[in-house]
């Protein structure tokens, strides 16, 4: 990351906004940014596929749920935040599992970029799609876009929400299944009205 070209832009930006990047409150604001931004934008430098680690537990087509994951990124659009909570199911295939901190690693990475809120839940489905070769995967995001609370209509406190579902979790069974455990309670059985009785989903809040 070029940090003297961002500087540069920095005090071009205050010039031109009719400020003085020289006066005391404004002199270190270019290096701030430059800092903020090598942090904020770290994940180009990562590959998201590398923070899986996978391991062996027996499994019977259980769900696992890791919910309430906090997430803040960049929108491309404006450079203004937006950040909120991710949640992700997945159906093991070949008894193989990743932690929960892997997946709170994926949503990192994947965030720590220019982005758009739709296209980072569906590529954090795919990576987990490719590298986990899950039977299926659900992403869902609920976040608070400051370009939409901060500017323009200025609503603060509106929540956009976009979900991403692979293979089998787009039966739906499964997925009602899984957006009923992301929200807090056991499903009733569709047919039955009996209560779910898989035992062995495991759920991370």
């Amino acid at each position: 990351m070029d940090k003297r070209k961002i500087q540069k832009a920095v005090r071009g930006i205050l010039e031109a906004v009719g400020e003085d990047p020289q006066r005391d409150g404004l002199r270190e604001t270019p290096r701030r940014v430059a800092d903020f931004y090598q942090e904020i934008f770290a994940g180009l430098s990562e590959n998201p596929e590398a923070q899986i680690k996978l391991y062996s537990a027996p499994n019977q087509d259980e769900m696992i749920i890791a919910k309430d994951i906090f997430f803040h990124s960049l929108c491309e659009h404006h450079l203004l935040p937006f950040f909120g909570k991710a949640h992700i199911a997945y159906v093991p295939a070949d008894n193989k599992i990743t932690g929960f901190s892997r997946l709170v690693r994926v949503v990192e990475v994947l965030a720590r970029r220019p982005q758009l809120q739709e296209r980072l839940t569906a590529q954090i489905a795919d990576v987990l799609m490719k590298v986990l070769r899950s039977k299926g995967v659900l992403v869902i995001m609920e976040a608070e876009q400051t370009c939409l609370s901060m500017r323009g209509l200025k609503k603060p406190g509106s929540v956009t929400i976009t979900s991403a579902v692979r293979g089998t979790l787009k039966k739906d069974a499964l997925r009602k299944e899984a957006l009923a455990l992301i929200k807090g309670f056991i499903p009733e059985d569709s047919t039955s009205g009996k209560l779910n009785s898989r035992k062995s989903t495991r759920v991370k809040k």
